[in-house]
């Protein structure tokens, strides 16, 4: 499995995944930004050491997400598979990200 600080930089390199429209991963790739911005919060944790968690269940949206795309997996044609691998792939790259950082939570005093 990638380390969190290898995920972590490919997930900065890699381009966000297209989606299909008038389809439903339109709908899972505008999900999958809106919850990007909560794993974006990692950013100032690598750069600057601020751990603040979001105030929502990230993982728990992620597993959604990875959830409904792979439920779409089936009678797709080759564009619209391609999209589906790339958002799957990128999804679970974010929850393998935020599962790092939330692993990394400093100790209770």
């Amino acid at each position: 499995m990638l380390s969190f600080q290898d995920a972590y930089t490919l997930w900065r390199w890699l381009p966000f995944p297209r989606g299909v429209l008038n389809h439903p991963l339109g709908d899972t790739k505008g999900e999958l930004a809106g919850t990007e911005e909560y794993v974006a919060t990692v950013i100032r944790f690598v750069e600057r050491g601020i751990f603040i968690p979001a105030q929502i269940d990230v993982l728990a949206r992620l597993d959604r997400i990875i959830g409904r795309i792979e439920a779409l997996n089936s009678g797709l044609t080759e564009e619209q598979q391609i999209s589906a691998d790339q958002q799957h792939a990128y999804a679970v790259l974010m929850k393998i990200i935020y599962a790092g950082f939330l692993s990394q939570a400093p100790a209770e005093p």
